[in-house]
């Protein structure tokens, strides 16, 4: 069975095709970036860097999906829909419809808006009673919009401003390395989305239930421990 796991990042199987365009397997893949960039990464970049599987293909989705016409048999992609501009969603899913063999799947994991939009009012009204619940507050509006509206790519943030100068120069804002969200999704949204696409016997899932046979053995929406790896997050699957 072909399962393409698109944008894998470091969440990868070994039952998958792992595909994703990280700036980090792009290092990883090239001996001469490697021995020119390894030297200059903190201790948690070299961490995730060496982490990566080697069992991924390097591939810019925005080209496609590199596959032919009707030759996989399901398509996994977890928090990615909502980095794509809304305007090039249809084009995103119609590659996932073209490449699926007849009956196969989709199955998406976004984050959950509904879920997030329910804790921003459980915390609205915790503030009405409690001016204590006030500093927690504004964690749940970021849970919303921060990775809207950030401007510059959090791991940026985080280095020497020598450094930060030069890799906000070098490798832009967090818009152009497709970190900020273009859109968030509900139950509802999506599924117009995946209808307008073609796909038909859209369902809401749990995590790690799913329609792809032995779902579970294939690991990525668990942590080491067992645990939902994405918390908050909305898991739909649809047939082509």
């Amino acid at each position: 069975m072909r399962v393409l796991n698109l944008g894998c990042g470091t969440k990868t199987s070994a039952r998958c095709i792992n595909i994703d365009w990280s700036i980090y397997l792009r290092i990883k893949r090239n001996r001469f970036l490697r021995l020119l960039v390894v030297p200059f990464l903190n201790k948690e970049r070299r961490r995730r860097l060496l982490s990566l599987s080697s069992n991924v293909l390097a591939w810019d989705l925005r080209k496609g999906i590199p596959f032919p016409d009707e030759s996989v048999d399901a398509v996994y992609h977890s928090h990615i829909l909502e980095h794509i501009d809304r305007g090039d969603v249809p084009a995103y899913l119609g590659e996932i419809y073209r490449a699926l063999k007849p009956g196969g799947i989709q199955r998406i994991c976004v984050p959950d808006l509904e879920s997030l939009a329910r804790n921003y009012l459980s915390s609205l009204e915790r503030c009405r009673e409690d001016a204590a619940a006030l500093d927690k507050h504004d964690a749940c509006i970021a849970d919303m919009i921060e990775q809207c509206v950030r401007r510059e790519s959090f791991g940026t943030q985080q280095q020497p401003p020598v450094r930060r100068c030069l890799e906000n120069r070098i490798l832009g804002d967090a818009r152009k390395r497709g970190e900020t969200h273009q859109w968030m999704y509900d139950e509802c949204n999506l599924r117009l989305a995946l209808k307008q696409a073609g796909f038909r016997d859209i369902t809401v899932r749990h995590f790690n239930e799913s329609d792809i046979p032995d779902w579970k053995s294939f690991g990525l929406e668990v942590d080491e421990e067992g645990n939902e790896y994405k918390p908050e997050s909305l898991y739909v699957e649809c047939v082509k």
